[in-house]
């Protein structure tokens, strides 16, 4: 559930910080106070249209923050969802950010890292169902119909068994499609494969071929300077003339003298030891100089056999991979498809019936869970229509509408019938809806009166409850073309769903609003010339004042009828608890 909210520089407000608890909250206050507001601010924190019309004048960005303790009706969905994409934060909260600046960019956070409005939406459609005047609303949307359907049926179990033969025979599928595909240009590709195939195997490879190839192909290249350099040091080093000894024996004449210093003077014996060190060092240079010399090889035919075997590899690293590896495994998946097409039709034989079998256990799983949904289709909407007689709709009907699609390629249901079927079964499901006797059943999403509309939400989310797992419910103006009388059925109906969910309200009945565990009043400022929104919690007699105000102008009377309703709505919570502990 939302536990706090903070809005800074949105519309007209500056700051707010409201902690919200369980139960039902109530928003009350003028018209244009600013209650809708507060609800626009969290439809954009949850991924609703953001734009710089929200603004507060003369401030630069606008921005709303979120924290929410991730209830147990629908955990695993949303730890499932942050896990995805790596936001888990190891608590039970998630904190939500929102904000967008003048010059139009918006941003999010979802535990302080950057979302896209994508995940937001996604997100804040596990946490908050939003109805009002925005029509942010999960039981508007068709698509959610029919998981609201199974919930209700407690269809979970059925589901997965279907679920998981359901994802067997696309994988299945998909392997079919590829291999027909590959059957069908056969020819082509064999002899593609073949060729790839035979040009690799001859090449005859191995790893670390081509820099020790590299290596050879330098010093064979360079043999003349190398040969040239060599003989050069080694006659520097050993090799003396009339006009100039060898370094070897300068050396040598060096160390004698150095012998001479250590023997008058010991204490330059280490001095006497490295440098005859340095003698030795010398002449292994000379003899290694000597045997690489002997190794330098002028060889041009060599040359041009390294050459060509580098230009081989080079070639092939361009049509196959970056490195010899990468040719290696390349031939070896050309010979696994070349076999998987060779064996095509037995390949195709095995997996077109394992097919045929899946989809004739799924089907049967398919029509079983359409049974099961049918049934509760019944049940729940005889709940509905209980539920609208108590909110003063004693005539209206709800009906649950069930469609199948024929598809030669879906569920074999009947000899030479099949139906299309998706993850969900073979049922395409819709809430229909007959407000007043005579007007027919016509689709949820059509109902065009705002009273109606109210009330009806209310319904079904009362039936729906339990099978409902988002948390937090925001009704904005629930009782829009709803009466006193009503509005007291209805405080007491959003109780009750308070038992079950946050439920937050803006109402301007005080019938309903004494149904609230908690009371907040939105009021109007003007500071500084300016128009600012605040938010104070009711209690006590500031509450039966701000009731008494919205029956009309404080006096004995309206204060005495806001103590009346108040104590109706505790009469009525009490009678209800007694109830449901009996």
């Amino acid at each position: 559930m939302l536990t706090e909210l903070r809005i800074l520089d949105f519309a007209i407000i500056d700051k707010l910080e409201v902690g919200l608890k369980s139960g039902l909250l109530v928003f009350t206050g003028e018209t244009g106070a600013g209650k809708s507001i507060i609800m626009d601010a969290v439809e954009m924190l949850l991924g609703g249209k953001a734009d710089t019309s929200v603004i507060r004048a003369e401030e630069d960005l606008a921005r709303v923050e979120g924290v929410f303790d991730i209830s147990e009706q629908n955990y695993p969905e949303v730890t499932a969802l942050l896990q995805r994409e790596e936001l888990l934060d190891g608590t039970n909260y998630i904190t939500i950010s929102r904000e967008v600046r003048r010059e139009g960019r918006s941003s999010a956070r979802v535990n302080g890292q950057i979302v896209n409005q994508n995940i937001l939406r996604e997100l804040g459609s596990l946490l908050v169902d939003i109805h009002g005047q925005s029509e942010h609303l999960s039981l508007l949307d068709t698509r959610s119909h029919l998981d609201l359907l199974d919930r209700y049926a407690r269809l979970e179990d059925q589901y997965a068994g279907y679920h998981e033969n359901y994802l067997k025979i696309g994988q299945i599928r998909k392997e079919l499609t590829e291999l027909r595909r590959k059957k069908n240009d056969s020819e082509r590709r064999i002899e593609l494969l073949t060729f790839q195939l035979d040009e690799i195997e001859k090449a005859n490879l191995q790893n670390g071929e081509d820099d020790e190839l590299q290596l050879e192909r330098d010093r064979l290249a360079n043999a003349e300077n190398l040969t040239n350099l060599t003989q050069e040091a080694i006659t520097l080093l050993d090799e003396a003339t009339p006009e100039s000894p060898a370094a070897i024996d300068l050396v040598g004449q060096a160390i004698k003298s150095i012998g001479q210093i250590s023997r008058l003077d010991s204490s330059q014996s280490e001095l006497s030891d490295q440098a005859s060190k340095v003698e030795e060092e010398l002449s292994d240079i000379v003899r290694n100089l000597k045997n690489y010399l002997d190794e330098i090889e002028f060889n041009p035919r060599r040359l041009a056999v390294v050459e060509e075997r580098l230009n081989l590899i080079q070639n092939l690293k361009r049509k196959y991979g970056g490195s010899i590896e990468s040719i290696r495994q390349f031939g070896e998946k050309a010979r696994t498809e070349l076999d998987n097409i060779n064996n095509a039709d037995e390949i195709l034989i095995k997996l077109e019936a394992e097919e045929a079998r899946l989809l004739k256990e799924l089907s049967k799983q398919a029509i079983n869970l359409s049974e099961l949904r049918k049934e509760s289709a019944i049940s729940m909407s005889k709940g509905i229509e209980k539920e609208l007689e108590s909110l003063r709709m004693s005539s209206a009907q709800f009906s649950v509408a069930f469609n199948t699609v024929e598809d030669p390629n879906g569920l074999p249901i009947e000899e030479k019938r099949s139906l299309a079927f998706d993850s969900k079964g073979i049922d395409k499901v819709e809430f229909l809806v007959a407000p007043n006797p005579g007007e027919g059943l016509k689709p949820l999403v059509k109902i065009a009166s705002g009273g109606e509309t109210s009330r009806l939400m209310l319904a079904l989310k009362n039936v729906l409850v339990k099978a409902d797992r988002i948390p937090t419910l925001i009704f904005d103006e629930i009782d829009q073309g709803i009466g006193g009388r009503v509005g007291t059925v209805v405080g007491e109906k959003l109780w009750q769903l308070g038992n079950h969910h946050q439920v937050m309200v803006i109402t301007h009945l005080p019938q309903l609003a004494a149904f609230g565990d908690h009371q907040w009043q939105v009021k109007k400022e003007i500071i500084d010339g300016r128009t600012l929104t605040k938010v104070s919690l009711l209690k006590g007699e500031k509450r039966t004042l701000e009731l008494a105000s919205m029956l009309g102008e404080v006096t004995e009377g309206t204060l005495r009828s806001a103590h009346d309703i108040l104590q109706l709505a505790k009469e009525t919570k009490e009678q209800d608890k007694s109830l449901r502990t009996v």
